[in-house]
């Protein structure tokens, strides 16, 4: 089984906080974990707004995506936008979580993310939060 990290998650684990999520992400096998260019986007963003600990946040993004291989958005990625975009209209959710969504569903993987709800419904789409799991 495959994950895709969402872009709190990636904060989670360059802040090893909280340490379940950093727990969670070390049991899992080498390329077992991906993030998706859309969050990559997201996390650079961040480094731009965030220029007192630039410095700090540039080297644990340099850290994390050693270990956390970047996935590029392709055709497949693209095609999966379109149908979540066409399954769900109503939806006025954030267009990035919707490509992240979109990206995840055509890598098959299961997207771990801790705002389940603005992943909520999407058809296909597998979620998992490392952060409150199920009782």
């Amino acid at each position: 089984m495959s994950y895709m990290l969402d872009t709190n998650i990636c904060i989670y684990v360059m802040k090893a906080h909280p340490p379940e999520v950093l727990a969670r992400l070390t049991q899992l096998g080498q390329d077992e974990a991906v993030m998706s260019i859309v969050t990559y986007a997201e996390l650079r963003a961040g480094l731009e707004m965030v220029t007192d600990t630039r410095f700090q946040n540039e080297s644990a993004l340099n850290l994390l995506i050693k270990r956390i291989p970047i996935q590029h958005f392709d055709e497949a990625a693209a095609e999966s936008f379109g149908r979540l975009r066409a399954a769900v209209r109503d939806r006025r959710r954030d267009a990035l979580d919707r490509l992240i969504a979109a990206h995840a569903i055509s890598l098959d993987a299961t997207l771990i993310t801790n705002n389940e709800t603005d992943f909520k419904d999407y058809p296909g789409l597998k979620v998992e939060n490392w952060v409150n799991p199920p009782l």
